[in-house]
C-alpha cells in the first residue's frame, strides 16, 4: 500500500458518497435487526410498561413464551408484529444516523488507529446515540402505544388494530382533564401540555438520553473493543471479518449495554405510556422511579430483562453484522 493511499481512504470518509452509503447500510441492518425480535419487541415492552393482562407472565423465561403465546391466541402473527410498521419507520432513521454518525465521530476523535482508546470508542458511540434518538424519538413514543394497546374494553365492538396515525393523533390530543385535576396533581401543567402539545411526543425524553448514552457509549466501545483484540488487521492489510465473527463479537456487545442500561429503559418505557394512565400529567423521573420501587423493589427496575438478553442478542448480532456487510457491498 503506498504511503497516499491512507490519506485518500480517509478523505473519503467525509465525502457525501460516502456518508450517503454509510447511512444507508446502518437503516438497512437496523430495519433486518429489528423484524428479527419483533415478537420479543412486543413481550418487552408490555412487561416493562406494566401492563394488567401481562403482569402475570413477568419475571421469567418461560412467561415470556406464555406472554407470546397469549398474544398469538388473541391476535394471531399480526398481534406479535403490533406495532411494528412504527418501529421500521423510526429504526430506518434512527439506525442510519447512528451507524452515520457513529463513522463521522470515530474518524474525528481517531483519524488513525494509533489514536483509538476505549475512552474515545465510548464517548463516540454515546454522541451518535444520543444525536440519532433525538431525531427519531416521537416515532418511538408512537411505537411504543402502539405496542402496549392489548384488548378493547367493549366487547361488543369489532377489534381493531391502532394505526401510526390514529395513535399519533391520539396522543397530540390526549389530556383533556380539568385544569382543576392536573394543579392539584402538581407536575407538569396541563396548559403547557395544551400550548406545546409537540412535548407529549417526548415523554420520557431526558431519562431516554440518560440510558442512551451507556447502552450506546458501551455498546460501540464493547464492539470496537473486540475487534481490535479478536480481529487486528494484519500487515499485509485488513482482512474483512466473516459473518459468524462479526455475529458473536456482537452478541457479546449487546449483552453487556443491554446490562448497563436496562433500569433506564425501564423507567422511560413507563414514563411513555404515561399519558395512557394519566393524559394531563408529565410524569418525572422521581416520581416514575418511586413507583417502580413501590411496586417491584429493585427487581422492578429489571422487569423484562431476560427477555431483553433474549432479544439483544440476535438484534445487536445482526445489527452490526448487517452493518459491515452491507458497508462492504457498497465499497464504504
Amino acid at each position: 500500500m503506498s504511503p497516499n493511499a491512507a490519506p485518500t481512504k480517509q478523505h473519503d470518509k467525509q465525502s457525501l458518497h460516502y456518508i450517503v452509503r454509510s447511512g444507508l447500510a446502518g437503516g438497512v441492518a437496523g430495519c433486518v435487526a429489528k423484524t428479527v425480535v419483533a415478537p420479543l419487541d412486543r413481550v418487552k415492552i408490555l412487561f416493562q410498561a406494566s401492563n394488567p393482562e401481562f403482569k402475570q407472565y413477568a419475571g421469567s423465561w418461560s412467561g415470556a413464551f406464555r406472554a407470546g403465546t397469549e398474544i398469538y391466541r388473541h391476535g394471531g402473527v399480526r398481534g406479535l408484529f403490533q406495532g411494528h410498521s412504527a418501529t421500521l419507520l423510526r429504526i430506518f432513521p434512527y439506525a442510519a444516523i447512528k451507524f452515520m454518525a457513529y463513522d463521522q465521530i470515530h474518524y474525528l476523535l481517531m483519524p488513525t488507529r494509533q489514536e483509538e482508546t476505549n475512552f474515545r470508542r465510548f464517548v463516540a458511540g454515546a454522541l451518535s446515540g444520543t444525536v440519532s434518538v433525538f431525531c427519531t424519538y416521537p416515532l418511538d413514543v408512537i411505537r411504543v402505544r402502539m405496542a402496549f394497546h392489548t384488548h378493547q374494553a367493549d366487547k361488543s365492538v369489532p377489534p381493531t388494530r391502532p394505526s401510526f396515525l390514529g395513535e399519533a393523533k391520539y396522543i397530540y390530543h390526549e389530556g383533556a382533564i380539568s385544569a382543576s385535576a392536573s394543579a392539584s396533581e402538581g407536575t407538569v401543567p396541563q396548559n403547557i401540555l395544551t400550548r406545546f402539545p409537540v412535548l407529549k411526543f417526548y415523554r420520557g425524553f431526558t431519562v431516554t438520553v440518560a440510558g442512551m448514552i451507556p447502552y450506546a457509549g458501551v455498546s460501540f466501545l464493547s464492539w470496537g473493543y473486540l475487534r481490535s483484540v479478536f480481529l487486528p488487521p494484519s500487515k499485509a492489510g485488513h482482512k474483512p471479518a466473516t459473518p459468524i465473527a462479526d455475529l458473536a463479537i456482537g452478541a457479546v456487545s449487546g449483552v453487556v449495554a443491554q446490562t448497563a442500561s436496562y433500569p433506564f429503559e425501564v423507567i422511560r418505557r413507563r414514563m411513555q405510556v404515561g399519558g395512557l394512565t394519566r393524559p394531563d400529567r408529565w410524569l418525572r423521573w422521581g416520581e416514575t422511579i418511586r413507583t417502580i420501587w413501590q411496586t417491584g423493589g429493585w427487581r422492578g427496575f429489571y422487569v423484562g430483562l431476560s427477555i431483553g438478553y433474549l432479544k439483544v442478542v440476535p438484534m445487536t448480532a445482526v445489527s452490526f453484522t448487517v452493518w459491515q456487510g452491507g458497508k462492504r457491498l457498497l465499497n464504504v
